[in-house]
């Protein structure tokens, strides 16, 4: 089962949703809302990646500190330092990535191109019908009908 990533979004879709880091981070909240996803990449003037947002930044770095989301910039609290997958890159080896660098969203990235966003959720439900199809595989196998 070493699936690249790049396989999974074109089951899944490669839509990144994406905010200018000048943006405030009451924007970005009302954007992750509207487009139900727990992240975003922020892309500067130049289309560059230049970091990640997630409702975790949002909470930790705004709402518990008693800031205001409409004062505070994205580029002010979003992740620099962002971990990124090329597309064949494995479900495998982004969900050790993931636990490794403690993060529930990667960007994948071709050159310079920020070409999906895929989350832990997206992992483990595919790797959850996956198992699920091997079990049925295997239970047609035993009764002979494979």
């Amino acid at each position: 089962m070493q699936t690249p990533v790049g396989e999974l979004l074109k089951t899944k879709g490669n839509t990144v949703h994406a905010i200018d880091p000048g943006a405030t981070v009451y924007d970005a909240i009302a954007l992750m809302a509207e487009r139900h996803v727990g992240a975003l990449v922020a892309i500067n003037k130049a289309g560059k990646l230049s970091g990640i947002l997630s409702e975790r930044d949002c909470i930790r770095k705004v709402i518990l500190k008693e800031k205001s989301p409409r004062d505070v910039l994205v580029r002010d609290i979003m992740s620099r330092k962002v971990a990124c997958v090329p597309p064949d890159r494995t479900v495998e080896e982004c969900m050790a990535l993931m636990n490794e660098k403690h993060v529930r969203h990667l960007p994948v990235v071709q050159g310079d191109s920020v070409v999906g966003m895929i989350s832990m959720r997206d992992l483990v439900s595919f790797l959850c019908t996956e198992q699920d199809l091997m079990i049925r595989n295997l239970e047609k196998y035993i009764e002979g009908s494979l």
